[in-house]
């Protein structure tokens, strides 16, 4: 059984967060979801509520499970049983970060392989850090997130969903 880790922070999830956890659960046995709880950014949601908005964009997965964690990804999926780290990739800079963490993993935890999907071009554009900017000054995002996620984004600036 094959066993993989999909770790961000996922502030707010977008649906390119969700494309790639769902061609994941395709390939991998078990798929475990983590949620970052002290990344270094400026967060909109708290661990639980990233955890909840994972868990309800995720529910029609049925091998993966949405959980939290802190540290070393690395480590953490040595210590969940998780042979392989999964990240989706954007653009050239995403290939460039990812490709400097993974033998820095490789380093640390030798056993860890990293698998990159490349984002479905419908996403490509997608970030979650331009998303709170955009629905912050009123903007439409309702396509890039799943629809209880831009009901929570919305409420946290105290405005209505976007028609």
């Amino acid at each position: 059984m094959v066993t993989a880790l999909y770790p961000g922070s996922f502030d707010p999830v977008t649906v390119g967060h969700v494309d790639v956890a769902s061609r994941a659960a395709n390939l991998f046995d078990k798929l475990y979801v983590a949620v970052y709880d002290t990344p270094s950014k400026n967060l909109l949601f708290t661990t639980e509520e990233r955890k909840q908005l994972m868990r309800d964009g995720l529910a029609h997965l049925p091998n993966v499970e949405v959980i939290t964690f802190s540290g070393l990804v690395v480590r953490f999926a040595k210590e969940i049983g998780a042979g392989v780290i999964v990240r989706g990739l954007r653009s050239g800079s995403d290939f460039e970060y990812e490709f400097d963490m993974a033998f820095m993993n490789r380093r640390l935890e030798p056993e860890v392989d990293l698998v990159c999907f490349m984002t479905s071009q419908d996403y490509m554009f997608v970030s979650a850090s331009l998303l709170k900017e955009v629905a912050k000054l009123g903007g439409d995002i309702t396509e890039m997130v799943p629809p209880n996620v831009a009901q929570a984004v919305y409420s946290k600036f105290g405005l209505p969903v976007a028609e």
